[in-house]
């Protein structure tokens, strides 16, 4: 059966790559420089590729073909659409170590409409176009003169390496690899390197339909959903996994719900991939791992890897750095709101979310944006008409590796349930951390772009200027209005080196890391602090008996005497943190 998976798996993908091909070809017609010679190298490598896939399916003998040579180059270099788009840009890193300078550069910011990539209360990443620098400079204090420095010298080059085409030769599988593709997860690097799904990022033409081979090869527990419709048309496609009771005579009570969306911004690949990554994990470990078995069971997932797939399209055509949706606006040249901006909890209409050409438009009104406000109509139809009640809602961003709570829209507010929220934060922080080594900050969504210091002065947040407003989020809306207790936004890798840039090498990693604080908050919400709690002879405490037991597969997971020594340190750590933070 593992066997006809891995080419069931394999033949899609090698559609899918076939797909991506035309799409390269088709998406540019609208594009004149788009050259036939750049089309050509993509068509060739791609299938060397789908070629090398076939032989490895088929245990087809390698013939050497003599007009062939090898290449080890990685990549083709970027299309003249990329140079001519961003050479000229820049990232900037400006150093904040006062009010008065994030004042003056939140006035700046707004005056020149620029694009800030990310925001914390040390520093401020924003792109803008070198010949613009003097002007931002310009406008800014003497101390913030030289407390700037570019995050990358070739902006143009770290896009086009951002797509699969600049690398998919370096990460050919050799013909002879006996297993090149692995629907397992083991505790080593060895199937996720052989995946191949998750070695680049893949365009929606490429995700839809592997979603929908999911829900046909594992329709037990995985249906295919469509949580909405973009301002374009396109269904935002969802994964809902989950097995119900089948006691039809046990009391009807709400089917608890976990939702875990990526993608609301167009240009943070590294979130939908990541949720895609999750949702793989989930889906083959049902049955064959106990403790993702019970989480199965004990609650419906919703994983949504894009809840903006017109961006997403226009970020794969157009517009790499491209972060609002694709909505008119009373701007015919300023188009899209940032759906983040855009649910109706202390909705905010001031600068710059007032300027259709900002990045953090928010739109006119509230749930002005086309996909925020039909995700927010299917979420309340499900829980209002369908008996569902939601529990926890992960909203995955990047970057800036950063667990965070509500609020976002002030600092002054402070959550009912803030205790509930930071310890399991916590726990999300240490699962990561215990993963890759990878350390994310936790704080509230406010505070991660104003020290914190500054939120208990008597005039609030504005004691620090917030650079960009936190109104109208989805954490903050649902955890107001729906009562989802446990509310996060989880900013992935990276703190800047590549930003919203990061290379596909990441994605596993990052993907891990999701995984195993997923997971541990699925079990928190199950009242096992994070941990399936063990007897003496290694058994879980009120488990089915060992004919009853599923089997095993291989998940990232430790030892009884590891779990429970790792889950004493990760309860320790978070009851020492909370106490500190009651103490301040």
């Amino acid at each position: 059966m593992r066997w006809l998976l891995d080419r069931l798996l394999l033949a899609v993908f090698i559609l899918t790559t076939s797909a991506y091909s035309d799409y390269l070809d088709t998406s540019g017609g609208s594009q004149s420089d788009l050259l036939s010679q750049s089309r050509q190298r993509t068509r060739s490598t791609l299938s060397a590729f789908r070629d090398a896939v076939i032989q490895t399916i088929w245990s087809i003998p390698d013939t050497p073909d003599p007009s062939r040579q090898p290449s080890h180059r990685h990549g083709t270099g970027p299309p003249s659409t990329i140079q001519r788009r961003y050479a000229g840009d820049v990232v900037l890193r400006f150093r904040i170590r006062s009010s008065q300078e994030a004042s003056a550069l939140a006035d700046a910011v707004s005056t020149l409409f620029l694009d800030v990539w990310e925001s914390t209360p040390q520093w401020l990443d924003v792109r803008l176009s070198k010949d613009v620098v003097p002007s931002l400079l310009g406008l800014l204090p003497p101390s913030l003169q030289h407390a700037h420095a570019p995050l990358m010298h070739d902006l143009a080059q770290a896009v086009a390496d951002s797509y699969p085409a600049a690398g998919i030769t370096e990460h050919t599988p050799s013909p002879r690899s006996q297993r090149a593709f692995s629907p397992t997860l083991g505790s080593s690097n060895e199937a996720d390197q052989t995946n191949i799904f998750f070695r680049n990022y893949q365009p929606l033409s490429v995700i839809t339909p592997w979603m929908r081979l999911l829900h046909s090869l594992f329709s037990t527990h995985v249906r295919m959903i469509s949580v909405g419709t973009s301002y374009e048309g396109r269904d935002i496609q969802a994964l809902r996994i989950g097995v119900h009771p089948t006691n039809s005579q046990a009391p009807s009570s709400p089917r608890k719900m976990i939702i875990v969306a990526g993608g609301s911004h167009a240009r943070e690949w590294i979130s939908t991939s990541t949720v895609n990554y999750v949702a793989y994990s989930f889906i083959t470990a049902y049955g064959r791992d106990r403790e993702i078995t019970k989480l199965l069971e004990g609650f419906d997932w919703i994983f949504i890897p894009t809840l903006n797939p017109d961006g997403y399209v226009y970020s794969w055509q157009t517009d790499r750095l491209w972060r609002k949706n694709r909505q008119e606006t009373s701007l015919r040249f300023c188009k899209g709101l940032d759906l983040d901006r855009s649910y109706g909890f202390e909705w905010n209409h001031e600068p710059p979310q007032d300027n259709p050409c900002s990045e953090s438009f928010s739109g006119e009104a509230p749930f002005e944006g086309v996909e925020a406000s039909r995700f927010a109509n299917w979420v309340r139809n499900e829980t209002a008409n369908n008996n569902v009640r939601i529990v926890a809602f992960l909203d995955l961003h990047s970057y800036s590796q950063q667990v965070l709570y509500p609020f976002s829209y002030s600092c002054a507010s402070a959550p009912p349930t803030l205790e509930n929220l930071q310890e399991l934060a916590l726990g999300l922080a240490k699962a990561i951390r215990v993963t890759n080594g990878e350390t994310y900050g936790v704080t509230s969504a406010c505070e991660a772009k104003v020290p914190a210091t500054s939120c208990s002065e008597s005039n609030g947040p504005k004691a620090w200027p917030l650079i960009e407003s936190g109104g109208g989020s989805a954490l903050d809306w649902f955890y107001n209005e729906l009562k989802v207790k446990y509310s996060f936004q989880i900013k992935l890798r990276d703190t800047g080196n590549y930003g919203f840039l990061l290379p596909a090498k990441n994605i596993v990693p990052t993907g891990e890391e999701a995984f195993n604080a997923i997971r541990y908050m699925g079990n928190f919400l199950l009242g096992n602090k994070g941990i399936e709690l063990e007897d003496d002879h290694g058994h879980d405490e009120g488990a089915a008996s060992s004919e009853d037991r599923v089997e095993e597969v291989p998940v990232p997971r430790q030892s009884p005497d590891t779990t429970k020594g790792w889950a004493a340190s990760v309860e320790n750590d978070i009851q020492f943190e909370l106490r500190r933070r009651r103490r301040k």
